[in-house]
């Protein structure tokens, strides 16, 4: 699942960067979402994984503290990234005349740099709660599958659900592909 999800993020980044015709709003913000799919899933698997390989189930505390500071920066900044699609699909669909003028390249820089920097901002004072709460009053196998789910599986999907069953992308993937094939 780890080398699916980060094969079709690079993918879609790639794409999006190869082909001029997807340099626009929509895929500048996609291409965003796989860069953070990316960062959110390499915060939690790969570690989760050497673990499971040395059968050695323990994680520093500040080790701790890093992967859970970065898992929920990128999960939140995710979260902002889509707010932001979703402003620029509704200005896409209730202003299609003044859209090019709206979703300049100055706007859509600056509503991924406000994502960014509401995501650090924000972070401090969210989330701790819930990480630091008593192992008593969770369920271990509940909060584990619930993890597993949001850091792996939502990653993965993604890419999927937001651009490979777009026609464009397709279009792009196979420009990419056959440029990387004839090349060698």
């Amino acid at each position: 699942m780890y080398l699916v999800t980060v094969i079709g993020n690079l993918l879609i980044i790639l794409a999006i960067g190869f082909d001029s015709h997807l340099h626009t709003p929509m895929y500048f913000f996609l291409s965003n979402l796989s860069f953070i799919d990316l960062c959110v899933i390499s915060t939690t698997v790969p570690n989760m994984l050497v673990s499971i390989l040395r059968e050695n189930r323990t994680i520093t505390y500040a080790d701790c503290l890093a992967q859970m500071y970065f898992f929920m920066v990128f999960g939140l900044l995710d979260n902002f990234l889509l707010t932001a699609m979703a402003y620029d699909r509704f200005v896409a669909i209730c202003h299609p005349l003044r859209y090019s003028v709206i979703m300049n390249p100055g706007l859509c820089g600056l509503l991924v740099l406000l994502s960014w920097l509401s995501v650090v901002s924000l972070y401090y004072g969210t989330g701790l709660g819930v990480y630091l709460s008593s192992s008593a009053t969770h369920s271990s196998w509940k909060s584990t599958v619930a993890s597993a789910m949001y850091a792996v599986v939502t990653p993965m999907l993604n890419p999927f659900i937001y651009t490979l069953r777009n026609k464009d992308i397709k279009n792009a993937l196979r420009k990419l592909i056959r440029r990387t094939v004839s090349s060698q």
